[in-house]
């Protein structure tokens, strides 16, 4: 099977496929795996995009990208999007994974089924506490980071995780990006610098929280105490995104947030 490191198809950015879409692709193919074990043959654009909680028009237009455009009166194959999706995601190789810090949630992760079945192998679990090299965190025996180098190196990683205490986390990363990591999901609750061709996707959950306690207030018709009536209040960016910095010798690093793991939730 090939691996990510050295098979790489045509990536979206190659075909021209916008950021936004990108974003939607594993939302269609999570309805369509669904309707897939349920042996649905065919799925109307109304009816997928209800199913991935988007407009059918936005749909369409999307799977345009693909050169798909469904069949009128039918709708579209659905084992036949599944492929085309997968294959655009890279989801047809096999990609193997490194997961760094395995506290309550780099253990959770570890544990999540769902990588296996999207294409994502869990190469290694790395973590610089000692006393936890050589205990088995599901199935995989945990490493020290003493290691990380020759770990990315001999299976081929070009994606990493991060799910250390904040004040780790750049330490972490640089070690990693120069080991050859190229994409990095950062759980770490800080702002990262990467340099120009490392992709990085941050999943910070009290951000959405926040954004939920935002909302909640809204529909209370409340206003924050001790504010003036009719302040702009700011919401937070979304918590997946993408952080690509030109590599700067004399760049300063962004200051860390408060130490400590993200509480442990499963992926969705």
């Amino acid at each position: 099977m090939a691996t990510g490191r050295n098979h790489r198809p045509a990536t979206s950015r190659s075909r021209g496929i916008p950021e936004a879409t990108v974003a939607r692709l594993p939302l269609y193919l999570r309805a369509l795996t669904a309707l897939s074990e349920r042996s649905v043959p065919t799925v109307s654009s109304e009816e997928l995009a209800a199913a991935a909680g988007v407009n059918s028009a936005k749909l369409r237009k999307d799977f345009s990208y693909l050169g798909s455009y469904g069949t009128r009166g039918v709708g579209y194959d659905v084992e036949y999007l599944v492929y085309q999706i997968s294959r655009e995601l890279g989801l047809t190789q096999d990609w193997p994974v490194v997961i760094v810090g395995i506290g309550n949630l780099g253990a959770a992760l570890a544990n999540y089924g769902g990588f296996a079945s999207r294409g994502f192998r869990v190469a290694a679990l790395i973590d610089a506490d000692p006393s936890l090299a050589g205990r088995p965190v599901a199935g995989i025996a945990v490493q020290h980071t003493d290691e990380l180098e020759t770990i990315i190196s001999e299976n081929g990683v070009s994606i990493g995780v991060i799910a250390t205490p904040a004040g780790a986390a750049q330490q972490v990363c640089d070690r990693l990006v120069a080991a050859g990591i190229t994409s990095i999901l950062n759980f770490a609750p800080t702002v990262l610098s990467v340099p120009e061709g490392v992709d990085v996707r941050k999943v910070d959950l009290s951000i959405e929280l926040q954004i939920l306690a935002f909302h909640e207030q809204r529909k209370a018709g409340e206003e924050p105490h001790g504010e003036d009536e009719g302040a702009a209040h700011p919401v937070a960016p979304p918590a997946a995104t993408v952080t690509k910095r030109p590599a700067a010798t004399s760049a300063k690093r962004p200051e860390s947030g408060p130490d400590g793991d993200v509480p442990a939730v499963m992926p969705a």
